[in-house]
Order: structure tokens, then C-alpha cells, then sequence
């Protein structure tokens, strides 16, 4: 199977030109499933074109979006404009959070560019106490478990991007252009770095190649 899946890989690569979609924002609704109906200040680390800072802006007093590509925060600004009770920042996750701290913060496929306990750590600081802190990441596949999960996805990844695209080719989803660097932890050492760092935290492995991480700060 593990000699199999590059090839398979490759072909869905092939695919996927044809037909983008989002991997990432496919989560975006279950992440607010996580949430409260209401808060009052929320953060978006690595917020990209921002999607999921809009989606939050229905339930926050504001929210402050976070990217280290500034022409990603460029584009989430002119995607926003002044409507929403939304901020976009460019900066490091880990030495530029604007100051304060959050009831939610969320953080989707960028842990894997910085360095994992640092980050989870330093997020953490930033969390009020009750807050939330929710992840969706990328780990790299090590173990049978994750090949099979990898191989259970191709089939359903294949028909979301058929749906998404209704058979004709798309373009590429703005969220999705952005520089982006393969995973590096598996998830049996992203579980073990982030039970050191957030007590109690639940972490899952999920289909299309993600894993999400949950964690209520006491």
C-alpha cells in the first residue's frame, strides 16, 4: 500500500488541477460547531484570504486575523471590506500577535510552518481563561493507521472535488494559491507535543489529510 499511495497521490495531484477545492475550509464549519453562540474577541492565526475570520465575525464583538503573507492580508481586507467587525494583520504567529488575549482562537494548516510547542504554547498565553483554542492541521503520514485513513480519503476526496467544481474545471480558491510547505510531524508526535502543552486537549485524526486539536483553557 505505502508503494502505492505516491502514485495515487500523483494522480490526485493531477486531478485537483482540474478540479480545486479547499481542504481546509471544508473544516470551517465544524470548527464553529466547537465554538460558543457568542464572544467577545477572537483570533485567526494564519488567516489567509479570510474565510473563516468572516465566518467568525457572525458571532464575535470583533476579530483579529492573522497572516504572514502580506499579500494575503491585502486580499482578506479587500475580500472584507468595512462591514465586519474584522482586523488583518500581517505578522509572525509567534512574535507578532497583536496584544491581548482571546476568547477563541483558531488556527488552521499553519502549525506545521512554525515550530509546534513554541506555537502551542505561545497561543495558549493568549487565551483567556474559558477560552477555546481550536486547530485543524497537516501531519505527516507515518504509521498504518494514518496510510489507511490516507487511502479511505482518496475516493471521497475525488467526489468532493467533482461536486465542487460540478464537473467543470474551477479556479483555483483564493485560500488555496497561498506558499504552503509539507508536513514534517506525524501524528503520534504532534499528540504527544500537545498533551506536554494543553492538558486535557483533544486531538483526532480526521479525513482529506487533517487532524484537529481542541482545547478549553480552565
Amino acid at each position: 500500500m505505502t508503494t502505492l499511495l505516491p502514485r495515487l497521490f500523483r494522480a490526485l495531484d493531477r486531478f485537483h488541477a482540474l478540479h480545486p477545492w479547499d481542504h481546509n475550509a471544508h473544516y470551517h464549519r465544524w470548527i464553529m460547531r466547537q465554538l460558543p453562540r457568542h464572544f467577545e474577541r477572537a483570533l485567526d492565526v494564519g488567516s489567509g484570504s479570510g474565510d473563516l475570520a468572516r465566518l467568525l465575525a457572525s458571532r464575535a464583538t470583533s476579530v483579529q486575523g492573522l497572516d504572514a503573507d502580506p499579500a494575503m492580508v491585502a486580499r482578506a481586507r479587500e475580500l472584507t471590506g468595512a462591514a465586519l467587525p474584522v482586523r488583518f494583520t500581517a505578522g509572525d504567529a509567534l512574535t507578532e500577535i497583536p496584544p491581548g488575549s482571546y476568547d477563541v482562537i483558531t488556527c488552521v494548516a499553519t502549525l506545521h510552518h512554525l515550530p509546534f510547542s513554541d506555537a502551542l504554547t505561545h497561543l495558549r498565553r493568549h487565551l483567556t481563561p474559558g477560552g477555546i483554542l481550536v486547530v485543524v492541521g497537516v501531519a505527516r503520514a507515518q504509521s498504518r493507521s494514518d496510510h489507511l485513513l490516507g487511502a479511505a480519503a482518496i475516493p471521497m476526496n475525488v467526489a468532493m472535488a467533482w461536486i465542487k467544481s460540478k464537473g467543470r474545471r474551477a479556479p483555483r480558491p483564493v485560500s488555496m494559491t497561498a506558499p504552503t510547505r509539507p508536513a514534517t510531524m506525524s501524528f503520534a508526535e504532534i499528540l504527544g507535543g500537545a498533551r506536554g502543552v494543553l492538558p486535557g486537549v483533544r486531538p483526532r485524526r480526521r479525513l482529506f489529510w487533517r487532524y484537529t486539536l481542541v482545547w478549553h483553557h480552565s
